[in-house]
């Protein structure tokens, strides 16, 4: 388990990072979302040990991380910007990584070189930076940590790739209970693999929530009510968001299903459907309340 506590990163006279606390529980998928200076890579590096908190601490199962060789061969940092020894092809990556990682995984690293379609011989300075973040994301899955510290992992990956890599990361997840910890600027590309979301602004966590918790606790329903009836008479729900498009009325409400449901039903309506919710439209919903415009922020 990571867990951050007070953590607190300057530079000059900006906070990066301004008091986070934080906990990562083993074999989940936790997102961090924010935008560009946010904080999030600087709170990944810290994750990591390329940094030094100012204030605070993070650990790994109680253990600071920070000039701790052993702790840091347990986690793989995949960086936004994928750093290479100068004219190195993958395959000399692939064989300094087994010099850092013992578990790591040579014959899987030749596999995926070769479904990926990718030269494991020709230098890395001539890939496309798809490929780079391709041959980054070989390279931590075959290390065989416990953690994959992801920033901007799949910015620059093709829709097919995308999926492909997410594919591969809760394989992983299954067989080995690996940890990844994603950070991006777009809520749609985590929607879909994450477990925790955590939302960074001006580098302090405005929301962090269990993503099930999330969706259990907000429904949309999109209703023609009776005639006469009108939303606000609707006595019971907290409603937090309504929309109309002539009798079509649209209603975020928080609560729980099986009550809402009861109360939409005892109000004779025309037609009702509870719908499910996007992530965005789930944190636009959360982040209002706070007084924030998140569709500002990030989307």
């Amino acid at each position: 388990m990571i867990e951050t506590k007070n953590l607190t990163k300057r530079f000059g006279d900006i906070v990066a990072v301004d008091h986070i606390d934080a906990v990562i529980k083993d074999g989940s998928v936790f997102g961090l979302i924010g935008t560009n200076g946010a904080g999030k890579s600087t709170f990944l590096r810290m994750l990591c040990g390329v940094l030094r908190p100012d204030e605070g601490q993070v650990t790994i199962d109680g253990r600071e991380i920070f000039e701790n060789i052993q702790v840091k061969s347990r986690f793989f940092y995949i960086s936004d910007d994928q750093y290479f020894f100068g004219n190195a092809t993958p395959k000399e990556m692939m064989q300094f990584y087994r010099t850092v990682y013992p578990e790591f995984h040579k014959e899987r690293f030749h596999k995926l070189m070769k479904s990926f379609d990718l030269d494991e011989n020709r230098k890395i300075n001539t890939f496309s930076k798809g490929m780079r973040k391709q041959v980054s994301v070989i390279c931590g899955v075959c290390a065989g940590t416990d953690y994959l510290f992801c920033d901007e992992t799949f910015d620059g990956l093709d829709p097919v790739m995308r999926q492909t890599v997410k594919s591969i990361f809760v394989g992983d997840m299954e067989e080995r209970n690996l940890t990844p910890i994603i950070a991006s600027h777009n809520l749609r590309e985590l929607e879909d693999i994450c477990d925790h979301v955590g939302l960074l602004h001006k580098g302090g966590i405005l929301l962090s929530r269990e993503l099930d918790d999330l969706k259990l606790n907000i429904h949309k329903i999109q209703c023609v009510l009776a005639p006469g009836v009108e939303p606000e008479g609707l006595t019971g729900l907290e409603i937090v968001k309504t929309e109309k498009r002539g009798s079509l009325c649209t209603l975020t409400v928080r609560g729980n299903r099986e009550e809402i449901q009861s109360v939409i039903e005892e109000s004779h309506p025309v037609f009702a459907e509870i719908i499910p919710l996007s992530l965005e439209e789930i944190f636009i919903s959360e982040t209002e309340v706070a007084g924030y415009d998140i569709k500002k922020l990030v989307l």
